[in-house]
């Protein structure tokens, strides 16, 4: 029996496969473009694990959480490719992550006469800008999945502000009522890579500075056993909620978020998970550099914590090894220019 195929309507596939920070910064980019144009549906396919950051979607927007140990080797990619197209019958691909799982679906999809575009992720400038032949603001990742769209003629007329900002904040077990005068800090000092990473006891000795203010209350985020495991001493000081012994998801991580009133954060995805519900980011980077175009949506420059050091950065994603054996971008950060940087906020 022949398919019956979708003729009224434009689709589009979105395709983002990559770590948790990536996939949410897509958000503020795709949900004015889905609601700018409403005859057309979307088709945003990701890892299994990050769909579940896309709450309060689009009516014109599905997310599937594809689980991609089903679409091993080379010829997963093109059965992927092949399932989707045949489920959704698209005729346009927007590629956010250029890579070769994404470059093989792009094969097969334009000799099924599918449109495709996909990011320019600027490999050049960010090599020269690693090797320190350049030293200026690259063009920001959410620019570049704006570029994407508008590639194929698909823009969004609405900025993004915040994944709640026509509805209301959901209620959550795991959000306690926020008495009034009270602050609440969001702090997240993990990251998948050493050189993203502020080093954990003087992350200890900010929480023990803000918490000498009787109104201020910690909520240390993080996920996974060694997370838990590095939080254990941190979990029962006064004042301080640890989120990994707790059980909860994206949303009530969202919905909390959404109640607290600044972020610690390093380069990494609770920056972008703050910046979809408009948190104030104090954002602390060490191998890795805002001019590289990771910084969270509508998040600071001001409230970034970094040191001006011409080794600076070395690395894209944090995942090399410090030349110098000491990582002296991190470890020369004082405790107290993250705490100057809260309270700034905070007593604005």
């Amino acid at each position: 029996m022949a398919k019956n195929k979708v003729t009224t309507q434009k689709t589009v596939l979105i395709t983002r496969f990559s770590a948790l920070g990536d996939v949410a910064m897509t958000i503020p980019i795709v949900y004015p473009v889905c609601e700018a144009n409403p005859e057309v549906k979307f088709i945003f396919v990701t890892r299994k694990e990050a769909a579940a950051m896309f709450i309060n979607t689009p009516e014109n927007l599905i997310v599937l959480g594809i689980d991609l140990d089903q679409y091993k080797g080379l010829t997963g990619p093109l059965k992927l490719a092949r399932n989707l197209h045949f489920r959704y019958d698209f005729d346009t691909m927007a590629d956010l992550h250029d890579v070769l799982r994404t470059k093989f679906m792009r094969f097969v999809l334009k000799h099924k006469g599918v449109t495709v575009a996909h990011i320019d992720k600027g490999h050049k400038e960010k090599r020269k800008l690693i090797s320190g032949k350049l030293r200026q603001q690259l063009t920001s990742t959410h620019d570049r999945y704006k570029a994407v769209f508008s590639q194929l003629g698909l823009t969004g007329h609405k900025e993004f502000s915040s994944i709640f900002e026509d509805t209301d904040i959901p209620d959550s077990p795991m959000v306690p009522a926020k008495e009034d005068g009270t602050k609440w800090i969001a702090i997240s000092p993990f990251s998948q890579h050493h050189g993203k990473e502020y080093p954990l006891e003087k992350i200890e000795q900010v929480i023990n500075e803000l918490t000498r203010k009787e109104n201020y209350y910690i909520f240390l985020m993080g996920g996974g056993e060694k997370e838990r495991k590095a939080l254990n001493p941190l979990k029962n000081l006064s004042h301080v909620v640890s989120l990994p012994h707790i059980k909860h998801s994206f949303a009530d991580e969202l919905a909390l978020l959404a109640h607290c009133d600044v972020m610690v954060t390093m380069d990494s995805a609770n920056m972008h998970l703050a910046s979809l519900v408009g948190l104030p980011v104090v954002s602390v980077w060490g191998a890795t550099h805002p001019w590289c175009g990771f910084m969270g949506w509508h998040q600071s420059l001001d409230n970034a914590v970094q040191l001006d050091l011409d080794c600076r950065p070395c690395s894209v994603f944090g995942n090399k090894k410090c030349r110098f054996g000491d990582y002296h971008c991190m470890n020369d950060i004082t405790p107290q220019m993250i705490i100057d940087k809260v309270t700034n906020i905070l007593e604005q």
